[in-house]
């Protein structure tokens, strides 16, 4: 497969240099690519508003002094000259525009973290900036770099299940994924970031768009609202924080089940509490949990103590060109955390993806099955996130820039903003209650 010959070739590869804008966790992960291939990427500076978190990727990646910045405007000072080739924007959502604006005229190469910006036309600006300075545009839509995905594409294009005829997606976000992120976490409110499918469900509206292209989405709709993390719905007796709450014992949400009672979670607790340190053993990590707990945001009551407006639960409606239809559910309430399933409607045949490596056929003539096994061994403890995705989208980005090959790129520019437009149009449908034309939104 392309991906494991990308694993054996560092000889043919011009060293990449790069600079990571904003150092949280997405940051840090596109940021192990250079620990485990030098010869290919070599980061030289970084940015970040956070001093713990500025020293710890200074002392692991052993980075001068000079390239170690608090505030990412400093890079794009014109008495700053470009450093490297390419930028990491890692940012939080609402300053992904400003600085890919800015490094792009700079001259940097752009690796995005999704969602691009906040606003359609700051989308739309992002994509015509980064063509005037010629520079390249990698969204991080990484899920479309999956070999399960790019099979699914495959079985389609190929007529195996005959004309699509309709897609049903799901995104099951987790009981406790949306508490922590999106009650208690970065994504909780519209105004400081953006809405939920935006900041959620971007990957899998891209997903639905790739999957069904050459077809274009004419038509979007869609329905869903705040429905349980409200101050309506808070139990008699909760406190404001969880550690001192004296029905704790019986709420699933409890920070205290997520971040200190469960071993499931133990990656979370650099998130709550960035001032952990590799060499701390658990004690001392579970006594710096506690205080970020007792302080901080992670440790509020789900009911109506995070300030939280966005929605908890949302379907999107579909229609493309040819009168072929799309679901897409985003749901908060599941047992798994971001999980993705698919199922994909033909008129000879369906395929169901229960978000693994596998894929299920059925055959309506032979009523037959038939599973393809997709697994990818080659990322295999390398920037394991969304299932090793992360690792071949950051390969891919690095290797269209070393061999100049944009077409290494899974989501171009152009293709990232169609979903981007979907993906708003679906918002403002759901706000205003109707079925919003595409076209509008051009």
């Amino acid at each position: 497969m392309e991906n494991n010959t990308s694993l054996s070739c560092d000889n043919k590869y011009r060293q990449i240099t790069g600079i990571i804008i904003g150092c949280g966790n997405r940051g840090q992960i596109y940021a192990q690519y250079a620990q485990h291939f030098p010869e290919r990427f070599r980061l030289i500076a970084i940015a970040d508003s956070r001093s713990i978190i500025r020293q710890k990727l200074q002392k692991i990646y052993s980075l001068d002094d000079k390239y170690i910045f608090n505030d990412w405007r400093q890079l794009v000072n014109t008495n700053v000259e470009r450093l490297a080739d390419c930028a990491i924007i890692t940012l939080p959502d609402r300053e992904h525009y400003e600085a890919t604006i800015q490094l792009a005229a700079k001259g940097y190469h752009i690796l995005l973290e999704k969602p691009m910006a906040t606003k359609i036309e700051h989308c739309k600006e992002i994509v015509q900036v980064c063509e005037d300075n010629k520079v390249l545009l990698a969204v991080c839509h990484v899920l479309r770099y999956l070999p399960v995905v790019k099979k699914i594409k495959q079985l389609i294009d190929e007529n195996l299940i005959g004309k699509l005829i309709s897609i049903q997606h799901m995104e099951a976000i987790g009981f406790w994924h949306f508490a922590h992120s999106y009650v208690r976490g970065n994504w909780h409110n519209e105004n400081e970031s953006c809405f939920s499918l935006l900041a959620k469900c971007c990957h899998d509206i891209d997903l639905i768009q790739y999957w069904m292209e050459p077809r274009q989405c004419t038509q979007i709709s869609s329905f869903g609202k705040l429905m349980h993390f409200t101050r309506e719905n808070k139990p008699n007796g909760a406190s404001q924080r969880c550690l001192n709450c004296s029905i704790e014992s019986t709420c699933p949400y409890s920070a205290k089940k997520i971040y200190l009672d469960t071993t499931k979670q133990l990656g979370l607790v650099a998130v709550v509490a960035p001032d952990i340190e590799e060499q701390d053993n658990c004690d001392v990590i579970k006594t710096k949990v506690q205080h970020a707990l007792n302080t901080g945001p992670y440790g509020k009551c789900v009911y109506g103590e995070c300030n939280n407006d966005v929605v908890d639960q949302q379907v999107t409606i579909l229609n493309f060109d040819d009168g072929a239809t799309a679901t897409m559910q985003m749901i908060a309430f599941t047992e798994h955390s971001s999980r993705r399933t698919s199922r994909f409607f033909g008129t000879h045949g369906e395929l169901t993806w229960n978000g693994e490596d596998t894929i299920e056929y059925f055959d309506f003539l032979t009523q037959k099955r038939t599973v393809y096994d997709e697994t990818d061994k080659s990322s295999v403890g390398i920037m394991g996130g969304h299932g090793g995705a992360d690792f071949f989208a950051m390969d891919s980005f690095i290797r269209a820039l070393s061999f100049d090959q944009p077409e290494l790129i899974g989501t171009g520019a152009h293709d990232s903003l169609k979903s981007h437009i979907l993906t708003f149009a679906a918002e403002k449908a759901r706000k205003e209650n109707r079925v919003c034309q595409i076209s509008e939104f051009l």
